[in-house]
Order: structure tokens, then sequence, then C-alpha cells
């Protein structure tokens, strides 16, 4: 037999017995691809692999993810088809930076047309000083123009303690982690374009501390809203 059509009788074989098995296991491929389409749209979960956004979320929290928070996209693509609402002041959202080359969570700070600086952490949204209440060694509630949350601020000195005034172009955001002293946000990288924003981080599901065998399961299910 000629090679080439023995090759072609091997694929032909091959595509077959695949037609077949998902014929006779529909129902999986089915739920498989449900399953797909909706993390692909809908929701889906990531590692938190760093303390950025301490005391907020941990190393090692999985979070949910609201993936159609700000639009709607085709399944398996980054096209919109729909626009739900716009981010707002608080939110915590997964970026997509390219600037970073990997995924980020951070606090939504400002939004477009909002004039934004910070004084020794001491943040001001168009003219409103935030007021902060200590809550432990290092932890604050900061209250402002954005729903009232935890934030850190370690004795480490940083360099993006005081930034500003600037104001936040259209489409565009600007972003802070919760560990204000050891958090590279839009202090290093600049307004996050709304467009890259995967969703909104809506739930801790579970989590497992670094360097420790046991679940924490005082954070499953924490509310991040």
């Amino acid at each position: 037999m000629d090679k080439g059509v023995k090759i072609m009788s091997n694929i032909n074989g091959r595509v077959e017995r695949f037609c077949l098995a998902a014929k006779e296991n529909w129902g999986f491929v089915l739920f498989l691809l449900c399953l797909l389409s909706i993390r692909s749209s809908f929701a889906d979960w990531y590692h938190v692999p760093s303390g950025s956004m301490l005391p907020t979320i941990h190393i090692g929290d999985r979070i949910l993810v609201d993936k159609s928070a700000y639009r709607l996209d085709i399944p398996f693509t980054d096209i919109g088809i729909m626009t739900q609402r716009s981010p707002a002041r608080g939110d915590i959202v997964v970026i997509d930076s390219d600037t970073a080359d990997k995924l980020l969570v951070k606090r939504v700070i400002g939004v477009p047309g909002d004039r934004i600086e910070m004084q020794n952490n001491r943040l001001k949204i168009n003219g409103i000083t935030s007021s902060y209440e200590k809550s432990g060694s290092q932890t604050f509630l900061e209250a402002g123009l954005m729903p009232t949350h935890r934030l850190r601020v370690s004795q480490t000195r940083s360099t993006y303690a005081t930034f500003g005034p600037v104001t936040v172009p259209k489409h565009h955001v600007l972003v802070l982690g919760d560990n204000r002293n050891n958090s590279a946000d839009s202090r290093a990288f600049g307004f996050v374009p709304i467009e890259t924003l995967k969703g909104k981080a809506t739930t801790v599901l579970w989590s497992f501390p670094e360097k420790s065998y046991l679940p924490a399961t005082d954070r499953w299910l924490k509310n991040l809203i």
C-alpha cells in the first residue's frame, strides 16, 4: 500500500473512533462544552500567588470571578457582544496585564474623570480625603468615596506612598493593592484600560495558605463584595 494512502487511512480510522466515542458519550461532551463556555464567558476561578491584596485576599486564596460583570464575551474569545456596567470604585478586579505579563488582582480606586492623589498613604479622591481607623498593628479601615474596606500599611518605606494629583482618562481605571506599601499597581504601570479587565472578584472559594498542608477553612466562601 502506498505510504500516503496508509497515513490517510490511519487518520480516517482515528477520526471515526473519535466520532464514535463522542456519539456514545454525547452527554458528557455536552456537559464539558457547557462548563468550558461558562468558564470562558461567565465565571472562572483564579489562584492568588502574592500578598499585594492583603489583608482582603490572602496568598493561596482561590477566588471566584464574575467575568460577565462588565461585558459579555463570545465564548472562547475576547470579543465583547454586550456591555453590562462600568467598573465602580471599590470593585476588586482581575486584570490581564500586558505590562506585567500576568493576571493581576487589584482594587479600583479611580474611574474616568476622577482626580486622584495620595500623600503619605492618605488617599484623596476629587478633593475628599479618605478617613482611616486603625484596626490592627498594620491594618486600617479606609472610608471615603468608595465602600469601606480594610487595608494594610506596613512599616516598610515605599516610594509610592505619595503621588499625584492625576486625572483618570476615559475608558481607564486607576487601581491599587490593599497592601499599600507592597503592591505593584497603577503607581507602577499607570492607568488600566477597562477592556483589559477580566471580571470582578466576588468570593474566596477556598484557601490553602503558603507553606501549609492544612486548608484555611475560615476563609472558604468568604464574600469579597
